[in-house]
């Protein structure tokens, strides 16, 4: 989402919120939009700047309104490890836990709606809406790490390569209530590192199929962040999926 368009945001109510109908509110009415606009507030970060530490406690919950942000463990020896994005629509926090699991980091400059951690408990307990529809959000999360788990583990730097960028391609488009298709545009607010470090590849292979996927028309380059898919269906077969999503056989 442009800068523009994200600063209107917090200007609108709920019911205008360009991630309503993905988000954590995604099955509320008009009477529990009017609770969570009570207890909301924004917040903003710049690309690089740290959210949250592991460990530290955290006050509020939170959805992605624009921007990414990364979730990383570090081992003893200081090794660090991004083991998550979260993208627009998706929840920052767990109920129930004050303390943090991961360290989030903005990778993009982000747009937080946050709800203050307590009063968010109480409508969970008050609101099947809401608790149904976090329910829903975490299962989905379980799927996609389990894919994620096939990715690392089984797929070429290639498929890893396309693989995000599909991702990102489809996340884009639900928010919109689209498939993604034909020729379409992939805001990649990744830095090349940042991939290495996700992929488990190393800076100079991501920058080396990256260059391939270019030169072989697969994908255009628009600047440092913006990725021009000419066929989405192709990107798809590259990744090693089928066009619903499940790897090929």
């Amino acid at each position: 989402m442009p800068a523009d368009a994200a600063i209107l945001a917090t200007q609108q109510p709920c019911n205008n919120c360009p991630i309503r109908y993905r988000a954590v509110c995604a099955h509320c009415e008009s009477e529990e939009l009017d609770e969570l606009e009570g207890i909301k507030f924004y917040r903003r970060y710049e690309a690089g700047q740290t959210i949250v530490w592991a460990g530290d406690r955290m006050d509020f919950l939170a959805s992605v309104v624009a921007g990414m942000a990364g979730l990383t463990q570090q081992l003893e020896d200081g090794r660090t490890q991004m083991v998550g994005l979260l993208l627009p629509s998706d929840f920052l926090g767990r109920p129930g836990r004050e303390q943090a699991a991961y360290t989030v980091t903005a990778t993009s400059d982000l747009l937080l709606c946050c709800f203050r951690r307590k009063p968010f408990e109480e409508l969970l307990r008050s609101t099947p809406r809401i608790a149904g529809r976090l329910l829903e959000m975490t299962l989905d999360e379980l799927d996609a790490a389990r894919d994620w788990l096939l990715l690392l583990g089984r797929k070429s730097a290639r498929e890893k390569i396309a693989s995000l960028l599909v991702i990102l391609a489809r996340r884009e488009a639900a928010l919109i209530k689209r498939r993604p298709q034909g020729r379409i545009a992939v805001e990649l607010p990744l830095t090349r590192d940042a991939m290495a470090d996700y992929l488990g590849l190393t800076l100079e292979t991501v920058s080396r199929q990256m260059s391939a996927l270019k030169r072989e028309g697969v994908i255009e380059l628009d600047g440092k962040r913006r990725v021009i898919v000419p066929s989405f269906d192709r990107l798809v077969l590259e990744s090693g999926e089928d066009s619903d999503g499940g790897p090929l056989s």
